[in-house]
């Protein structure tokens, strides 16, 4: 044994695991007076947010809840949605935000596969939710949210649940809530779209969730006491861990229930928003925004873009509004953006042609990432660094996924050989630089959300017309992708485009919905499989 062993164990005064739920308490412990959240007429500080994220906890732990428990939530960019990230984990429970816009069915598949003990519900998102409950196994103690800022109709839904403020009535901001055992306990749980179009459960740990918060201060070049507009939706990888970052360095999360260019533009205004984050769907609103409705910036937005690169012409659009855009990567395997297109001084001098040509590649790792490459995915082997041999982007490092819950088969296929597969088809430059070609696995991002193919495909196929049907990304100015159907009719059926989007529209979320129908004979192999390569260079010129 080495001498640097020999007496020098872990202790409890030199080891504790990493958790960002730490970040809640220092912040509450140095600025306690410091602005925390602004939504609407509500404006909390760091030690009343501390203190009603610890309530959280306790009444939480008070009803039964806690290490192992799932707790659910279908909440949009709200206060209670960011105390959900501190008191849910600070109960010893599993956060698992679902987006608002499922379906009750996958909602149901969503509640049943995560075993929720607890779902805490806007009012909003009732109708969907009373629906999935009705198809789900599980019966889980229902807490509801009564958001002033909701829809005036639907502040009158209720499911019987327990009210949100009554809940956090029964807690105690004095409650010593547990650290989790060690750093590798679960923290959150992410559903994401697989290639068979059942969603997977991403399952996160303290230690990533602490990593990556501290790696978006660093890549965001977060300053102090930031001031960010939740434009970003919470449900999607946990706000890529903003909710942990923005807490760390103390900023203000100023909130969002739905992103509208004139409520933007005002929050950016009044607020003095520094930093946001989301796919270019958000982008396009603020730009496309009636210039009535554009408020004057007192200073530049930072703006994170991941999904599609942003066009030349969007690009210095976004400059010439007062924003410096920063394009990034990641998967909800990785907690959100793990990659990051790290800028160069000397390239703001290059034409804005070259610069938008640099920007739409993908970048570098993250610190928080240790490992990232473009290999062979039969060898194993990297890639030569061209810009132009194809491979499959890995990953390794402690800003990857635990696994997918309750499926090891999944989990091993995608950590085969020690890296983590995105399934993700890129090229490497030399200067390390990788950027995005394909997707092997048919995911379209449309808006930043995942949509499966196949999920699009197995509803069309439902309708008695359709003989055979393949689902494509479609490029689209707005969303950045859209599905796009090809359809085989049988012989003697009809059926109108209009037809077959109303139909997927009765058996599917709104924005997996088909943008665009072609009817064409599909491409085939000899063997019969259908050429999906030829269908997206095909989609592009529609």
């Amino acid at each position: 044994m080495s001498k640097y062993e020999t007496g020098l164990g872990r202790d409890a005064a030199n080891h504790q695991p990493l958790t960002p739920l730490l970040f809640m308490e220092r912040s509450a412990r140095v600025y306690p007076g410091t602005l925390a959240v602004v939504h609407g007429a509500v404006r909390r500080n760091y030690g009343e947010l501390r203190d009603r994220c610890v309530k959280l906890a306790h009444a939480l732990t008070k009803r039964g809840i806690g290490r192992g428990d799932t707790v659910a939530a279908v909440l949009p960019n709200i206060p209670e949605m960011l105390e959900c990230h501190y008191g849910v984990p600070m109960a010893g429970a599993v956060l698992n935000t679902i987006n608002t816009r499922l379906d009750a069915a996958t909602i149901a598949y969503i509640l049943d596969h995560g075993e929720a003990k607890a779902l805490i519900v806007d009012r909003e998102f009732m109708p969907a939710v009373r629906l999935a409950l009705l198809q789900a196994t599980v019966k889980p103690l229902i807490i509801e949210v009564d958001d002033p800022l909701a829809p005036e109709a639907a502040r009158a839904e209720t499911l019987g649940g327990v009210p949100y403020d009554a809940l956090l009535a029964e807690g105690d901001a004095s409650f010593a809530w547990p650290m989790p055992a060690d750093e590798w306990d679960a923290i959150t749980l992410n559903y994401t779209s697989g290639t068979t179009g059942k969603p997977k459960g991403v399952v996160y740990h303290h230690r990533g969730a602490h990593l990556l918060a501290v790696g978006n201060v660093l890549s965001a070049e977060m300053v102090k006491h930031p001031t960010y507009l939740w434009t970003l939706p919470m449900f999607h990888c946990n706000g890529w861990c903003f909710p942990w970052t923005v807490t760390a360095q103390a900023g203000v999360h100023v909130c969002l229930r739905a992103v509208r260019g004139a409520d933007m533009w005002r929050l950016m205004a009044e607020e003095g928003v520094t930093n946001m984050c989301g796919a270019p769907i958000v982008m396009a609103t603020l730009l496309t925004t009636p210039e009535p409705d554009k408020r004057a910036l007192s200073k530049q937005v930072k703006f994170i873009v991941a999904g599609a690169p942003p066009p030349e012409a969007v690009l210095a659009a976004m400059q010439a509004a007062g924003f410096a855009v920063c394009h990034v990567y990641g998967l909800t395997e990785c907690y959100g953006p793990s990659v990051v297109n790290e800028w160069h001084g000397e390239w703001n001098a290059k034409p804005t042609g070259e610069q938008a040509a640099l920007m739409a590649r993908q970048g570098v790792r993250y610190l928080a990432l240790e490992g990232l490459d473009v290999m062979d995915p039969a060898t194993m082997q990297p890639v030569p660094a061209d810009g132009r041999t194809l491979g499959e982007v890995m990953m390794q490092g402690n800003v990857v996924m635990k696994g997918y819950l309750k499926d090891e088969a999944a989990t091993g296929a995608a950590f085969k050989g020690g890296w983590f597969h995105t399934g993700d088809l890129a090229v490497k430059y030399p200067d390390g630089y990788i950027q995005l070609k394909d997707r092997s696995k048919d995911i379209i991002i449309s808006g930043g959300e995942n949509i499966s193919s196949i999920e699009v495909e197995d509803a069309l196929y439902k309708h008695p017309a359709v003989a055979v049907v393949a689902v494509v990304a479609r490029p689209d100015e707005k969303w950045g992708e859209t599905p796009c159907a090809f359809i085989e009719l049988k012989p003697g059926a009809t059926a109108t485009a209009e037809e077959l989007i109303a139909f997927a529209k009765q058996h599917m979320a709104g924005f997996k919905v088909p943008r665009h129908v072609v009817f064409a004979e599909l491409p085939k192999t000899s063997t019969g499989k259908i050429q999906k390569h030829v269908l997206r260079s095909q989609a592009k010129e529609t």
